[in-house]
């Protein structure tokens, strides 16, 4: 399952979630103002830059900060979930 950490108040975090309920792929929510070992993980992984939404999936890690469709196609295709979410 893909694990998000995002914020609520973030714009590209909604459109992450739609996108993926959309493709109709499984998430849990990581709200990194109320945890902050997400916070860290996202500072990690991001270079120091507290970019959300970030999505990790078998271990692959992405930011989909400025969100596009074909942005997170790209990240599903290579963590493998492509086909899924064509089903």
């Amino acid at each position: 399952m893909i694990t998000m950490y995002s914020t609520a108040w973030c714009p590209d975090c909604k459109a992450t979630k739609m996108a993926l309920e959309r493709f109709g792929l499984s998430y849990i929510e990581i709200n990194i103002d109320q945890h902050p070992e997400g916070e860290r993980l996202v500072l990690e992984a991001n270079g120091g830059r507290r970019s959300v939404p970030t999505l990790v999936y078998a271990g692959q890690v992405t930011s989909m900060s400025r969100f596009s469709v074909a942005k997170l196609q790209e990240w599903l295709e290579q963590v493998g979930l492509l086909e899924a979410a064509r089903n």
